[in-house]
Parts: C-alpha cells; sequence; structure tokens
C-alpha cells in the first residue's frame, strides 16, 4: 500500500512535464517508492491522473522487473535486496565470487543506460531511466550521464531519487526538475504504520526513533526490534553492556548511538530530545557537554569506516565502551 503522502506527490509529479526529475530529501521518506511509481505510471498504458492503472501489461512487466522500456540503475546490493535483476556479467563474477556486489552505482551501469537511451521504445509509451540512491554515482558514472541528461535522445525520462542530493555534482542537480519530499504529518504516520501491521506502542516508539520517518519506522519493526527495547537502549549504554546490542549490525549501533548522543546533547542546552523520550535520557543529564561533543566527532569519524572488514565482535565492544565512558563523564 502506498502512503498517503507519496500518494499525493505522485500526483502532483505527474500533473507536470518534464524529462528528468531529482526527487531529494533525508532518508526514510519514500523517495525510491516515488520514483518507482513514477516510472510506472509513465510506463502505464492506461495511466490516470493519480497514477498507473496496476493491471495492464505494462504495470505487470515493471512488478516482475522484465519491462523492456524501464532502466534501473542501483548499487547492486540494493539490486539484489531489491529484486531487479543484474547483467549476465554481473551475476556471473558475483556467483564466481570473482567480487562482492558493488556499493556504488558502477560506470558498466551507466554506459548500459545510455545505450539503452538510444533504444526505439518496445511498448511505445516511452522509456524510463530511474537512478536510487543516485548519490551513489562515483564521478567517473556521473560525469558520463551529463550529456544525455540534457539532451535526452527521443522520448526517454530520468528519475532519479536522493538521500543526500548535496552529494550530487551541481551540473547533475541542473539539469534536473527538483522536487522536495514531503515530510507526513505524526497522525498521519501513525494511522499508516497501523495498517502496515504495528501495534500502537510501536507505531509510536519506532516513529520516535527514526525522527519522524515512517519509512524507516517500519525498517525497525523488520528488523525484529521491540519498542522498550530501544526505550532502554540509553539505560543499558550508561553501564556499558554490550550484550544488549549483540545482534545489532554496525551501522545499525552507529546510528543508534548517534541518535543518543544527539539527545544527550540537546538535553544539555536545554532543547526537546528528538529520537527518545525525555524520562529515558534521565541518567545522560551529568555528562560534560565537552565530551558529548568529542563523542559526537568520533561517532562521525566511525561511520566513514564502519564498512570496513573489522572484528564485528570487538568494533561493538568499543563503540559500547567509548558510549559508557562518555555518558559517564564527571560534571
Amino acid at each position: 500500500m502506498i502512503a498517503p503522502w507519496v500518494s499525493s506527490q505522485l500526483e502532483l509529479l505527474l500533473a507536470q512535464n518534464g524529462h528528468a526529475w531529482l526527487l531529494q530529501g533525508p532518508p526514510g521518506l519514500g523517495q525510491y517508492t516515488l520514483a518507482f511509481q513514477l516510472a510506472r505510471a509513465w510506463l502505464c498504458e492506461s495511466h490516470g491522473p493519480a497514477g498507473s492503472c496496476g493491471h495492464c501489461g505494462s504495470c505487470h512487466a515493471v512488478d516482475v522487473r522484465t519491462h523492456a522500456d524501464l532502466c534501473v540503475l542501483m548499487p547492486e546490493t540494493y539490486m539484489l535486496d531489491a529484486g531487479w535483476p543484474l547483467s549476465e556479467k554481473a551475476q556471473a563474477e558475483i556467483d564466481d565470487k570473482k567480487r562482492k556486489p558493488s556499493r556504488e552505482i558502477r560506470i558498466e551501469g551507466m554506459r548500459h543506460a545510455i545505450e539503452f537511451s538510444q533504444r526505439t521504445s518496445s511498448r511505445g509509451r516511452g522509456k524510463v531511466v530511474l537512478i536510487f540512491p543516485a548519490e551513489d554515482m562515483n564521478a567517473v558514472t556521473a560525469n558520463a550521464l551529463l550529456k544525455t541528461l540534457e539532451e535526452p535522445p527521443g522520448d526517454v525520462k530520468f528519475v532519479l531519487a536522493s538521500e543526500s542530493a548535496h552529494r550530487l555534482l551541481p551540473t547533475i542537480r541542473s539539469r534536473c526538475l527538483g522536487h522536495t519530499m514531503h515530510w507526513p504529518e505524526r497522525q498521519a504516520s501513525l494511522e499508516w504504520l497501523a495498517l502496515q501491521g504495528l501495534s500502537n506502542a510501536d507505531a509510536q516508539s519506532f516513529l520516535m526513533a527514526s525522527g519522524g520517518r515512517p519509512q524507516d519506522a517500519i525498517a525497525f519493526a523488520v528488523a525484529g526490534r521491540e519498542a522498550g527495547h530501544w526505550a532502554n537502549f540509553p539505560a543499558a549504554m550508561l553501564r556499558g553492556d554490550s550484550a544488549y546490542v549483540r545482534d545489532w549490525s554496525a551501522p545499525e549501533l552507529l546510528d543508534s548511538l548517534q541518535k543518543l548522543c544527539h539527545d544527550a546533547m540537546a538535553l544539555k542546552v536545554g532543547a526537546q530530545p528528538r529520537f527518545f523520550a525525555a524520562q529515558m535520557l534521565s541518567g545522560t543529564t551529568k555528562a560534560q557537554f565537552s565530551a558529548l561533543s568529542a563523542w559526537n566527532a568520533q561517532l562521525a569519524s566511525a561511520r566513514k569506516t564502519m564498512d570496513h572488514p573489522f572484528n564485528a565482535g570487538l568494533m561493538q565492544e568499543a563503540l559500547v565502551e567509548r558510549a559508557r565512558s562518555a555518558l559517564n563523564s564527571p560534571a
């Protein structure tokens, strides 16, 4: 089910003309969903002002990832997670363990997209190139796109979806019509989360944990988190309990620690916390602001290397111990 705030934006974009759109905003607001639905509607044989029909042959082909007039460019890790097929060569290299799936959009994929854009449409509804996350194009890949994006051949349309648009080349941004993702209202988010099967307690807790981003709240639920477990996370870090987060990945733990650090610093300057209820942070109020600030810088540095093949257990223990030290720094 498409979230209502995504549906309203889809209708808004379909009412406008343009060969290239850049959907931008922070993670968790539905950029990929909106880009996918926009591409689906452009290719639909009988779409209306609200989007695709969902019943025609074109819609079915998009849904089963076989539409000849849709080219999707993502890092291979994203492609595999979302069920999009890789090229035969790339799949063979990964299957033969010659390399791991790429975490960036490779130049080979962009060359294929440019060649794709020059073909004749198979179904007569034009062609669409969907790129997500657009910021994962490296410099070579992005530069290869520029000419085609400025002067697209024939009836091809581009939709770029980004969660960090500031990382895109200015020349890429200037060639697209920009759309900033709408931030959903809290009540609408809670109602939608309830429709996804979350209890009221989980919806409230996970929506706060995600900073008001409903799709990130769903990710919390999919990861098996519980409302009480999130609420007690600050206390666990205060006592340096690494066992509390033993099943968390490094990115999950780093993200959670950055949220905890943010809220602890907010309380120190009299602001409202964003990710945790204030009462759950009571034990952090004695920490020195300077210690929290230094911890925040260390977490930002650690995020740059979190995908390196470090020993996961040792890294986890080090992160938790650093959190305990910062949160218990003497006044």
